[in-house]
């Protein structure tokens, strides 16, 4: 039994629906036992009662939970920093050329523990990831993903049009190889297999059906793909699919919808789909540092609100600008802050974003999110370095209420100490920055 003792913040319920959910403790304490958490409180009452805990002091820091990344490429790390391109340009110059190299095993094993060690530096302990279109990277990174401890839930990336040949399959492939992928890793430990069509634009009808066979064989699965990113891929979405009424219905057609599926970006979305992802518990991942790189547009945060869309964010790396869930949180406050019509939003709710709104949006809820009783430790312990303006603000602030704010204002990979999944230690900084 361990007692982690820090200042705390995290969001047991959705700030959405109660403003006043934060749950924020300057002297508190995180009861574990067996990787699972038994009482977040203030430290001194349960110091206590559990005389015998082993305490961990990080005291000078702040403890919140493990970082939830719903839209993240995992074929794109070397691609970041692309500006100044739309998204089919970018695509076409930046990351295709580089996508279609993951057919060498040993190339897509290297990049695949440069990009779990990227998450988890930077305090994400779970995500959502778009994967290889070759079945061979997903096996490799199904295994480095297990050896990281990490939360993933990732799927083979197939299209069969509009994009390099060499990234194309075939209706039956995808169910062959997507069968063998499930098979092999779904559930096994902390990993979970996602059914991940590119898009419409490149995924044929075909494709799709292939993709919901697979789901409906295992229901368990996760569902992903891109929807309403940019005004010329939604024109040429509606080109191929002249039967459907808007771009979700290519997707609502194939039976790909339900409380399993988040969507990434649509920013571009009409009340009536926003009205059927409600429907169907879709969840959209929001992707501001994407949007705004790719300058793809304004997300509509009150749209989805209003709808009972629920919505979590994504870095969407390469498109993005880095791993950083707290720059992403930070981006979408400066969005919505300019937007006529945005959602303002407090730094509880971002904090809310990028922890449980994940959880929610993964349907993970009851294991990871938050700190409450019987929930796995997955958390991250933040303390930057001496001298550095973050280590000003913690040690001067006069309350809490001047903490929060401050982490996504200034935070970043450095000031990342340790991280936990499920109670494990899975990242360290190095020893030479001292604790």
């Amino acid at each position: 039994m361990k007692l982690y003792r820090s200042s705390i913040f995290h969001t047991p319920e959705n700030l959405f629906n109660n403003p006043d959910g934060l749950v924020a403790l300057e002297d508190g304490g995180v009861l574990v036992q067996d990787g699972l958490i038994l009482e977040c409180t203030d430290f001194s009452s349960m110091a206590t009662k559990h005389p015998q805990a082993e305490v961990i002091d990080l005291r000078g820091g702040v403890l919140i939970p493990g970082m939830i990344d719903t839209h993240i490429h995992y074929p794109q790390g070397r691609v970041l920093g692309g500006l100044g391109m739309p998204l089919l340009e970018w695509l076409e110059k930046n990351t295709l050329p580089t996508e279609a190299k993951f057919s060498d095993s040993s190339f897509a094993r290297v990049v695949a523990k440069e990009f779990l060690h990227s998450l988890v530096s930077h305090g994400t302990t779970t995500a959502l990831v778009f994967g290889s279109h070759f079945a061979s990277a997903m096996h490799v990174f199904f295994e480095e993903a297990a050896q990281s401890g990490l939360r993933i839930a990732a799927g083979q990336v197939v299209s069969d049009r509009l994009l390099r040949q060499e990234l194309h399959t075939t209706p039956e492939l995808v169910y062959q190889e997507g069968r063998n992928l499930i098979q092999s890793f779904h559930a096994r430990g902390r990993l979970l297999y996602a059914v991940t069509p590119r898009f419409s634009l490149s995924a044929s009808e075909g494709i799709l059906e292939a993709c919901a066979a697979l789901t409906k064989e295992f229901p368990s699965v996760r569902f992903t793909s891109h929807i309403n990113e940019n005004t010329e891929e939604i024109a040429t979405v509606k080109r191929l699919f002249p039967q459907a009424k808007d771009y979700l219905e290519t997707y609502e057609q194939a039976g790909l919808l339900s409380q399993h599926a988040v969507l990434a970006h649509n920013i571009h979305v009409t009340d009536s789909e926003l009205g059927r992802m409600a429907t169907f518990q879709t969840s959209a991942s929001h992707c501001p540092c994407s949007n705004s790189s790719l300058g793809s547009g304004f997300f509509p945060f009150r749209r989805h609100l209003q709808a009972g869309v629920r919505v979590s964010l994504g870095t969407d790396v390469g498109g993005g600008t880095g791993f950083g869930m707290l720059k992403e949180a930070l981006q979408a406050f400066f969005m919505q802050q300019l937007m006529p019509d945005g959602q303002k939003l407090t730094p509880a709710q971002l904090l809310y974003l990028v922890t449980r709104a994940g959880a929610e949006s993964l349907c993970l809820e009851t294991s990871t999110g938050d700190f409450s009783s019987g929930k796995a430790f997955d958390a991250v312990f933040i303390k930057p370095m001496p001298n550095s303006p973050l280590a000003v603000i913690l040690q001067n602030a006069e309350g809490l209420d001047r903490i929060l704010p401050s982490l996504f204002a200034l935070g970043s990979s450095s000031d990342v100490r340790q991280v936990w999944v499920g109670g494990d230690v899975v990242y360290s900084q190095p020893k030479h920055f001292s604790a």
